[in-house]
């Protein structure tokens, strides 16, 4: 493979080009880059369809919030599964189309550790409150959550795109490759992402270990119902572990900017393997993590996922 460009932060944002040589092991490379977010698409959409199933999963907050984390997490791969096919092709794109995708993407993105917290106080409310869990967390209620969750995830790059568009009001009808660096106009803009990702996973680490220690005393000071509490903890304990990974997909863009500085010959292979363990894996992880471990939701998935193998399709004890 052969580089264009230099070691410059400029260089590095603004014009990545990488040419491949497409031999089998290049190809074969692409091919697990591309069909295992296909996979785990589909296992989620096993998992709606499971969760769509039975009409008491839209009346529960917690399977409203992991239908939301399983449909926000197979946009994200199909997006950046798009994205990633549209820059190994070299495929100049018209630039409203190109913000399009990167909207998406960067809203799914900071979507899901913030559905993760969200998740976390469902389950603090349930174990501390357990009196008014009806009441406090609704569906309704639920809903106008996941909308501020999305509000809050648009606002960074809904900036960009305005700053964008002020500066050069014919930006949308430009063609040229397609990254979210396309976006930045300034370097300050690059200081305004990173504060904003300091202060989404800060909030989000914050409200996860209060609902962990919370839980914690409670399950140590109630008699009964011991069960619940310690299967409470494990699943905050769960959202930590998954908040870590999705730090780890913060950190994508600087992972690459120091490979590519310390060793611009093994940038493309590193880069390679930071988007597959650090971009992709952890987005697969959502059905397997909290889906499966499920006693409830685990026998429909199993039924719909073997082409509904069963005579009768499992009953539905929601706890």
């Amino acid at each position: 493979a052969a580089t264009n460009g230099t070691v410059t932060d400029v260089s590095f944002l603004y014009q990545q080009i990488f040419k491949l040589e497409f031999d089998a092991v290049t190809t074969t490379r692409i091919a697990v880059a591309v069909l295992m977010p296909l996979f785990f698409i589909f296992v989620n959409c096993v998992m709606l369809f499971a969760l769509r199933s039975k009409s008491i999963f839209f009346e529960t907050p917690r399977y409203i919030l992991f239908g939301h984390m399983l449909i926000n997490d197979s946009v994200l791969l199909l997006v950046t599964t798009v994205m990633y096919i549209i820059s190994i092709s070299f495929l100049n794109i018209s630039k409203a189309f190109c913000t399009l995708l990167v909207f998406i993407s960067y809203c799914t993105f900071r979507n899901a550790p913030l559905t993760l917290a969200m998740m976390s106080l469902e389950r603090y409310v349930a174990i501390c409150f357990p009196l008014r869990h009806c009441d406090i967390a609704t569906p309704k209620r639920t809903s106008i959550a996941l909308g501020i969750i999305w509000i809050l995830s648009c606002i960074n790059i809904a900036i960009d795109i305005i700053i964008a568009l002020v500066v050069n009001p014919n930006y949308l009808t430009e063609i040229s490759l397609c990254t979210h660096e396309k976006l930045y106009i300034a370097k300050w803009q690059m200081d305004k992402h990173q504060g904003f990702d300091v202060l989404y996973f800060v909030s989000v680490a914050v409200v996860i270990i209060f609902t962990y220690i919370r839980i914690m005393i409670t399950a140590r000071s109630v008699s009964s119902d011991k069960d619940s509490c310690k299967k409470a903890l494990k699943t905050v304990l769960l959202h930590l572990i998954q908040l870590g990974l999705c730090l780890c997909t913060f950190l994508y863009a600087t992972i690459e900017r120091t490979l590519y500085r310390n060793n611009p010959n093994l940038f493309i292979i590193l880069r390679y393997k930071n988007y597959l363990i650090v971009l992709i894996l952890p987005r697969c992880q959502s059905p397997l993590i909290y889906g499966l471990r499920d006693d409830t939701l685990r026998p429909l998935f199993k039924y719909f996922f073997c082409y509904r193998s069963g005579k009768v399709i499992p009953s539905v004890n929601v706890h």
